[in-house]
């Protein structure tokens, strides 16, 4: 299941386009949220996959071996939350995954969950908001696909659901203060794909930065 990324709950509101089928995702998920003393016993409890980004082949494997059990494994291919709200580039590893598994892609979409909580703005988890999940026809795989074009396909497939999720959102901002959570192409004061991109280049940055400053 490959899931845009918006919002820190994501997880749990993409795990619902399984619910009517009566399945449960388990996410691939940066291995930080593990060591929260809140969050790491929800994630191992819930049997999650942790992800250590700088040696990312365990954690493929672990997915792997459970989506070729028969599990379904969601991965948010832009690996990190879009600040922009638009679909960013996508790493390679979910069309990888669906090939090496013989299994299909599911693309799914969501909307709204960037205004319960995200990268850069105050938690809001008061009542009334609206949450869209929009789950896609499969995607197959077949052995010996190119994953740049798989992948250049799912990005497409996900763009086009994400405009469809927002022109069908049934909610609109409150006021002038409240257009931070639409992109700019639909009139919003989020960042621009471009604007987002430099933010998190400068991120990562200062993270490289720090981690290399001598303790």
């Amino acid at each position: 299941l490959a899931s845009n990324h918006i919002g820190y709950l994501d997880f749990v509101f993409a795990g619902l386009g399984a619910n009517p089928a009566g399945r449960y995702v388990r996410f691939m998920a940066k291995d930080s949220i593990w060591k929260n003393p809140v969050a790491g016993p929800l994630m191992r409890g819930m049997k999650h996959i942790p992800v250590d980004r700088t040696a990312g082949a365990e954690s493929f494997r672990v997915a792997l071996e459970a989506v070729r059990a028969g599990e379904i494994v969601g991965i948010f291919p832009e690996a990190t939350i879009s600040r922009s709200f638009e679909i960013k580039d996508f790493k390679s590893g979910a069309p990888r995954m669906a090939m090496d598994a013989g299994v299909p892609l599911i693309p799914t979409v969501l909307w709204g969950t960037q205004r319960i909580m995200t990268k850069g703005r105050p938690r809001d988890f008061s009542r009334g908001k609206a949450v869209s999940v929009t789950v896609g026809e499969p995607i197959d795989v077949p052995a010996g696909s190119d994953l740049d074009a798989v992948g250049a396909h799912l990005h497409e497939v996900m763009r086009g659901m994400l405009d469809d999720a927002i022109a069908r959102y049934p909610q609109q901002p409150a006021g002038p203060d409240d257009t931070w959570w639409l992109p700019a192409r639909f009139g919003g004061t989020a960042p621009t794909l471009q604007e987002a991109t430099r933010m998190d280049r400068v991120e990562a940055l200062e993270r490289a930065r720090k981690a290399a400053k001598p303790e």
